[in-house]
């Protein structure tokens, strides 16, 4: 009999990117990053100038930030002993927005961390893969966790069935980011959120 399945975003989620990003872009691009800001697009400003970095150059900083800060990100407290709590009762997924290229990396390292599980790249709205993940494995029930509002939008729209948990694991991030209106419920450390989303995937 098919077991429930949990859908995991990485960054943020198991995680923290967002801090080393920042310090890699410090160090590498004399550019800081606004936490108090919530949104990417105008989070990056020149330390010289001030000026807001360009949108079309944040997604190739953050690839370029895959490519050769990886190995400075950190576990979320918490999220192994997650995994392995909810590993006992379901099936694991980490569904990651990040290219087809950097799979081979993104699997590395989340093992040199102690997280085994499968891991599929994705880019865009995560709704479409979510729902062909939970059709190949047969999962009579499953949740989805991530930290972006448009993530759970997407998923809804292709998996109404889907429970969904906005977490938002970057403490200095959080605050400034508002619930997501699609999501089921917002819980920000795995500490609360293990018994939610097992309750969930038990059918309790």
């Amino acid at each position: 009999m098919s077991r429930p399945l949990l859908i995991s975003d990485c960054d943020e989620v198991l995680l923290h990117m967002v801090s080393h990003f920042d310090d890699w872009l410090g160090e590498e691009h004399g550019i800081d990053f606004a936490f108090a800001s919530g949104q990417f697009a105008d989070a990056l400003t020149y330390r010289v100038s001030g000026d807001v970095v360009p949108e079309d150059q944040v997604w190739p900083l953050l690839e370029a930030f895959f490519r050769e800060g990886m190995d400075r990100q950190t576990l979320v407290p918490g999220a192994l002993e997650a995994l392995g709590t909810i590993g006992e009762v379901a099936d694991i997924v980490i569904l990651t927005n990040i290219g087809d290229e950097a799979h081979h990396y993104r699997v590395a390292q989340l093992e040199k961390l102690g997280i085994r599980h499968e891991v599929v790249t994705n880019r865009g709205g995560k709704g479409r893969p979510a729902k062909a993940l939970v059709d190949q494995y047969g999962a009579p029930r499953a949740a989805f966790v991530d930290d972006l509002a448009f993530q759970h939008k997407s998923v809804a729209k292709y998996n109404p069935d889907v429970w969904r948990l906005h977490m938002v694991a970057e403490p200095r991030l959080a605050p400034n980011i508002e619930d997501a209106q699609h999501a089921d419920a917002r819980i920000d450390d795995w500490g609360t959120a293990t018994g939610w989303l097992i309750d969930r995937l038990e059918g309790k």
